[in-house]
């Protein structure tokens, strides 16, 4: 997030709880049956709960998920569990407390961790835990972020640093996915993929969870996308890297199902070359987009 925080939109200016649902309702009726709340932070949303739990009612939706950074799940997993969604993914770049409070801008390690508990807790067994790898930064953390698989039966993956518009690291801060299995060479791949997954799959020997890899720069996974991003004001974004956004704020319940084909049939074939050189297109952070 900006050091500087984020310019909050008006309320008139993003999607009504009325609005997000007939949005979920108009792309259930096209073949899309998994739905995931991002951010920021889908948890400071005051109406998120009721809002999952009406998405859950949806004929067509099969499943919900959540993307959080953990922190208000002690007072929401089990409120979240009973609204009806099926998984979590929780952000976790470093397990060094100090570190940790740097990149969130003044957040707590501990009250992460005890989010993930509570998680468990409350009866999530499909919980997955996200890091950005970050040269420099959380490099030399591989091997005991791994070993959280050995602790908890959760899903550790480790996502390639995207070259957006506003990362707060350099350039040389980028690495390969592939980089994990050189710190962690006992790593052996599962031969099973979830359904959808854009992760390679390991494990540790031992371990109740697993080990994934997401590489979208060095090994990008473009022709295998089947994911529709909507922003919180209301746009359809048929590629995260693409500044293309069609906005459905507004419309008829037939006219989103219109934008939502034109969103589906624009998604390109490739988002292009990324790197230091050649950034994102979007135009937007991530914490606009949705992560």
């Amino acid at each position: 997030m900006p050091e500087e925080g984020v310019c909050k939109l008006p309320h008139e200016n993003i999607l009504t709880e009325e609005e997000l649902i007939d949005t979920i309702k108009a792309a259930a009726s096209l073949g899309i049956s998994k739905v995931r709340f991002t951010g920021g932070e889908p948890l400071v949303k005051k109406n998120i709960i009721s809002i999952c739990q009406k998405t859950g009612q949806i004929p067509g939706i099969n499943e919900i998920c959540l993307t959080t950074n953990a922190i208000l799940l002690p007072d929401k997993a089990q409120a979240l569990k009973e609204a009806g969604v099926n998984r979590l993914n929780i952000s976790l770049d470093t397990l060094d407390s100090e570190k940790y409070a740097r990149i969130t801008r003044g957040g707590s390690l501990e009250e992460a961790l005890k989010g993930i508990r509570c998680a468990l807790e409350s009866g999530f067994s499909k919980i997955k835990i996200n890091a950005v790898l970050i040269k420099g930064f959380n490099d030399d953390e591989i091997r005991r972020l791994c070993q959280l698989t050995l602790k908890y039966p959760i899903d550790m993956r480790f996502i390639e640093l995207m070259p957006m518009v506003e990362t707060g690291f350099s350039a040389d801060a980028y690495m390969k996915a592939s980089e994990v299995l050189s710190a962690v060479p006992e790593l052996t791949p599962v031969s099973e993929r979830d359904g959808g997954s854009v992760a390679s799959l390991y494990t540790l020997p031992g371990a109740s969870g697993r080990v994934g890899l997401i590489s979208p720069i060095s090994s990008h996974f473009c022709g295998e996308c089947n994911r529709i991003r909507l922003t919180a004001d209301g746009k359809l974004k048929p590629c995260l890297h693409s500044n293309e956004e069609i906005s459905i704020k507004g419309l008829s319940y037939d006219e989103m199902v219109i934008k939502f084909k034109e969103a589906i049939f624009r998604k390109p074939a490739w988002h292009g070359q990324l790197d230091s050189e050649n950034p994102s297109h979007a135009e937007r952070s991530m914490n606009q987009i949705g992560g």
